[in-house]
């Protein structure tokens, strides 16, 4: 098929690839605009641009993909279908129906659950026990359109943000491969959504990271699993902001929310609205991640403090 590819981050990175890699034309890559990362402000390519240049092909960076000069440009390239994995952008009904396969997105939850732009870390944070990633012929709607195919995968105990993350991505080109070779042989079977079973996965923000003790000790570390590697959980320990990268759930102590009960040799215990939460491995402001017993080893923690 020739296709024009849609996609910004790492997610999307391996279906692009499987696609060159087993024979299809892509004629473009459609990307987010290079954007200043960093204290120096250095302009940071997105991953499927740093992809699509190695594979040489054609790279499309608009601003707004629905400007009537973006539209004509993706026309003349008279596309069979338009794969899309994560761009960043609404598409135009204009967009939608430009090609004879239309628009396939690959999106990274079981539809119709988990709608919206951060599936992968909600899942973790609201305690699922599986997950997976669904393509879906693109409507006007946010992710609503007709199902095509999925892949289902548990979510492991020590699950995070980032380990589902790689294993939905690299799921990703196979499941595309096999939708548009259905596709193509009129073999596919598109399954409307339920919208009374869907919820919406929104948008991350720093703010989501800090931790409540007040709140069940299974929740925070649901929080810190989730949302590890980014925005991360954090709290604040003698004024500086203290990253949580690893804990489990404890039944063995207790105190008030928020109350250090217990420094071991490993684990820093901290009460919480219902269990407590044992920090094994931390970052605090302005140091390197490492582990309890490291961090111990430089920094002072006493039972009875809070955080």
């Amino acid at each position: 098929m020739r296709i024009i590819f849609m996609g910004t981050p790492d997610f999307a990175v391996p279906a692009l690839r499987a696609l060159a890699e087993h024979g299809h034309e892509i004629a473009a890559v459609v990307t987010q605009p290079d954007k200043p990362k960093g204290r120096g402000g250095r302009m940071q390519f997105p991953p499927v641009k740093e992809a699509a240049l190695e594979l040489g092909i054609p790279v499309y960076q608009p601003a707004k993909v629905k400007a009537p000069e973006v539209i004509a440009q993706l026309r003349a390239l008279q596309p069979d279908v338009i794969v899309v994995a994560a761009f960043g952008q609404i598409l135009p009904k204009a967009i939608l129906d430009l090609s004879p396969y239309g628009c396939i997105n690959l999106h990274a939850s079981l539809l119709p659950k988990y709608r919206g732009a951060a599936p992968i870390q909600w899942v973790i944070l609201n305690g699922e026990t599986e997950t997976g990633i669904t393509t879906m012929q693109m409507d006007e709607g946010l992710d609503t359109g007709d199902m095509l195919e999925t892949v289902t995968v548990p979510i492991e105990p020590d699950e995070t943000g980032g380990s589902l993350h790689d294993k939905l991505a690299a799921l990703g080109g196979p499941l595309i491969l096999s939708t548009l070779d259905k596709a193509e042989a009129g073999t596919l079977k598109p399954v409307k959504q339920d919208g009374s079973r869907s919820c919406y996965a929104g948008m991350l923000d720093k703010k989501l990271g800090e931790l409540d003790f007040t709140r069940p000790a299974v929740v925070l570390e649901r929080l810190v699993r989730g949302l590890n590697p980014w925005p991360s959980a954090y709290t604040n320990f003698h004024g500086k902001i203290l990253k949580i990268w690893q804990a489990e759930v404890t039944d063995a102590y207790s105190g008030e929310p928020g109350e250090i009960v217990a420094v071991t040799k490993d684990r820093i215990v901290v009460a919480a609205g219902e269990q407590c939460l044992a920090i094994k491995e931390l970052q605090l402001e302005g140091k390197k991640r490492m582990d309890t017993a490291a961090f111990l080893r430089g920094v002072t923690v006493e039972k009875g403090e809070r955080l």
